[in-house]
């Protein structure tokens, strides 16, 4: 007796689409929306699509009569319809909420914000600087409310080259001795001196105080900085963090300084923000590169100027920059060029 004819298996897989875009909302959430996947109807037409007839090519002579169009019904239909039901159980194993279209959380976490400062996340306990304690001093912010007002005011542009925009923000509830004009007029007089940024002749910086600027330089009380910009290795730091566009100026520091600087505060004080703004512009953290030399700017001397002291920092947590303990230390300094605006080459 001839057996019955065999149908290959026909058509392509199903599947729904495994990797749909997944925006983030502001908040870091991944935004749910639908992905579109092949329809059941789709599926079945490729399932049984062997031939153009609809019927795969007999290898013998076909059982013919009720039994064998019952067959050809049961794999045509009932095959496709099992591939789909697959399909819909791998998705709801993926979908805790068994929607087909949804984009789980759990599948692609947001990244963290980056956040540069001088305290690098997660240093540890074990760091010991006695440099980088809190000077003793004046009262200063504590508390605020984690947001920020902007001061009026505006500057023309300094520099040539690529031009950053700029605010000056004071956190509401952080409350300055000098009052937040007196702020405003340090971080002008510091980003616009030519021996700062816009010294490189590549570099523009142009202070509003309407619209969104490049980045907002923005006096933070002591608590809120340690919230932004991490509280690891318990010594006071300022940061950039670029998701909310801001350098964040620890209070704390804005009032006491640094020991490093041996009472120098506006010294320090304009080191803090070229440090600070200097992550804006990407620049790393580096060492002392000679004893008694001036400081770079990016080296993170709130914490002190010797190397064997911040090579602690790094030890753990590279950054980029490994820092030696090589016995040098440097002399403090507030500037990326010292010695004036570099002349233009050529």
């Amino acid at each position: 007796m001839t057996r019955p004819a065999r149908r290959p298996a026909g058509g392509e897989d199903a599947s729904a689409d495994s990797s749909p875009d997944l925006p983030y909302s502001d908040d870091g959430r991944v935004a749910r929306g639908r992905a579109e996947g092949p329809t059941a109807t789709a599926v079945r037409e490729r399932a049984g699509s062997g031939s153009r007839s609809g019927r795969a090519p007999a290898r013998g002579r076909a059982r013919s009569g009720p039994a064998s169009s019952v067959l050809r019904s049961w794999r045509t239909w009932v095959v496709p319809a099992l591939v789909v039901l697959t399909v819909l159980a791998v998705v709801e194993a993926v979908s805790p909420d068994g929607d087909a279209g949804s984009a789980s959380p759990l599948l692609a976490p947001p990244t963290a914000a980056p956040v540069v400062g001088e305290a690098p996340p997660g240093a540890g306990q074990n760091v010991d600087i006695p440099t980088a304690e809190l000077p003793a001093g004046g009262a200063f912010p504590v508390t605020g409310s984690g947001t920020w007002h902007v001061v009026p005011g505006t500057t023309p542009q300094a520099g040539t080259g690529r031009v950053y925009t700029y605010t000056v923000e004071v956190e509401d509830g952080a409350v300055l001795p000098e009052g937040d004009q007196a702020f405003a007029t340090a971080v002008d007089a510091t980003l616009t001196d030519p021996r700062s940024w816009v010294g490189s002749g590549q570099i523009a910086v142009r202070r509003i105080d309407t619209g969104d600027p490049d980045f907002r330089v923005s006096l933070s009380a002591q608590m809120t900085a340690r919230g932004q910009c991490g509280y690891a290795i318990r010594y006071e730091a300022s940061c950039w963090k670029s998701d909310i566009g801001r350098v964040l100026i620890n209070g704390a520091r804005w009032v006491r300084g640094a020991g490093a600087f041996d009472g120098q505060l506006g010294l320090y004080r304009q080191y803090a923000i070229n440090h600070e703004v200097g992550h804006v512009f990407n620049n790393p953290h580096v060492p002392c590169p000679a004893n008694g030399v001036l400081a770079p700017v990016m080296m993170q001397q709130s914490f002190g100027t010797a190397n064997d002291y911040l090579a602690q920092l790094t030890e753990e947590n590279p950054q980029g920059t490994q820092i030696p303990r090589d016995g040098k230390t440097c002399q403090p300094n507030a500037w990326p060029y010292p010695q004036g605006a570099v002349a233009p080459a050529g």
